[in-house]
């Protein structure tokens, strides 16, 4: 049994305060409803859980897709949406929108994403290199958002000759965003190698007068403590660490609050977490094939480090019904302990990618003009 130390303090963005100081981070196609209720149901309803990204352009054109990303269960308060758009006047009026509409009670904007489709066009953690464009989308988001906070996720810059962070955060303080999320790779690194969490620190004390938040390598309760102690950051940001084990989110809450054990689950206890993951998916979609469907890419993740072996895992990623699915789960050796290790990293690991960029993105910074509305994704969640 692994016991943690005493709370820690408190997080406010805006007039929402979050305690434990535990973000769930936006992930394409995996923080929809239903892993976010799962994620909440283990937490206790504790922490706050950001919903996939949304693409500022199809929010406002209502396209049918993203209408259905932007539900929020009954339950989940505060209701927290990511929005991404490379237009200012766009990402305005979708932040007028969710206003007008209450459609969320905090808006975050991604300034992340390292995704090729993404950078190619000045998009995602691409975009702050242009500062004055940056600036001019924060003002319209924040101008436009009422009461409502908001706050930003980003990246340490395009690569390491050109980094961005600080001169962010200080245009992020100046235009009354709440908070600054950090993740401490860069585009270049997409997710692989070491999280720099010396960034994190760095950036703390240059926008003293917000909270920071940092994200990347926390696997385990034990290293966003750790993230904290070592860095003075106001919260964390979990992403790839919760895939396959959304009671890591129990995990947190038991290390800040000091009042628990960490949950090692037995196969059974996973695999019926599976299959609640699965049924729940169905009826988000209102399909329970297509439920079933959507789950089979978080099989590798539940299933990490037990034996299971490959032709089973064959099986279970191409199930299309909770009978078929639940009957597969029967057939393991549901006894099995949690495998050592499982903690470790998990999702994505490339690294080292050459970063995709409009032509001659990097020649100056506060040159703007190559930036167009295409490069908002057609449909939202990528």
């Amino acid at each position: 049994m692994t016991t943690f130390a005493p709370s820690l303090p408190q997080l406010r963005i805006g007039p929402h305060t979050v305690q434990p100081p535990v973000v769930l981070a936006p992930m394409a196609g995996i923080t929809n409803a239903p892993f976010r209720t799962l994620c909440r149901e283990f937490s206790g309803g504790k922490g706050l859980f950001v919903s996939e990204m949304i693409t500022t352009r199809a929010l406002v054109e209502r396209n049918e897709k993203t209408m259905q990303l932007i539900h929020f269960d009954a339950s989940e308060t505060p209701r927290s949406i990511q929005l991404y758009g490379v237009d200012p006047v766009t990402v305005g009026k979708a932040v007028r929108m969710i206003v007008d509409e209450d459609l969320a009670d905090h808006i975050d904007l991604n300034f992340g994403c390292p995704v090729p489709k993404v950078t190619r066009k000045g998009g995602g953690s691409a975009l702050p290199y242009k500062r004055p464009l940056l600036r001019a989308i924060l003002n319209q988001a924040v101008s436009h958002a009422g009461d409502l906070p908001v706050t930003i996720k980003m990246r340490k810059g395009i690569d390491d000759d050109h980094l961005t962070y600080l001169d962010a955060g200080r245009i992020a303080v100046e235009e009354g965003v709440r908070a600054v999320a950090l993740h401490g790779r860069t585009t270049a690194q997409h997710y692989g190698g070491t999280a720099d969490w010396d960034a994190i620190a760095r950036l703390k004390e240059h926008v003293p007068e917000i909270p920071v938040l940092g994200n990347g390598d926390i696997w385990c309760a034990d290293d966003a403590q750790r993230m904290m102690r070592e860095t003075g950051c106001d919260g964390v940001v979990v992403g790839r660490g919760c895939l396959g084990r959304p009671w890591l989110f129990d995990d947190l809450v038991s290390a800040f609050e000091g009042t628990g054990t960490r949950r090692e689950p037995r196969l059974r206890e996973v695999a019926g977490v599976m299959l609640r993951h699965a049924t729940l998916l169905g009826e988000w979609l209102g399909d329970e094939a297509r439920g079933v469907i959507d789950f089979r890419k978080h099989v590798a993740w539940y299933l990490k480090g037990f034996s299971v072996g490959s032709e089973m895992r064959k099986k279970l990623a191409v199930t299309s019904s909770l009978d078929e699915l639940g009957a597969q789960l029967n057939e393991l050796d549901l006894d099995q302990p949690w495998p050592d290790g499982a903690d470790g990293p998990r999702g994505r690991t490339s690294g080292n990618n050459r970063v995709v960029l409009p032509d001659g993105w990097l020649k100056d910074p506060y040159d703007c003009a190559g930036v167009s509305a295409d490069a908002e994704l057609d449909t939202s969640g990528g």
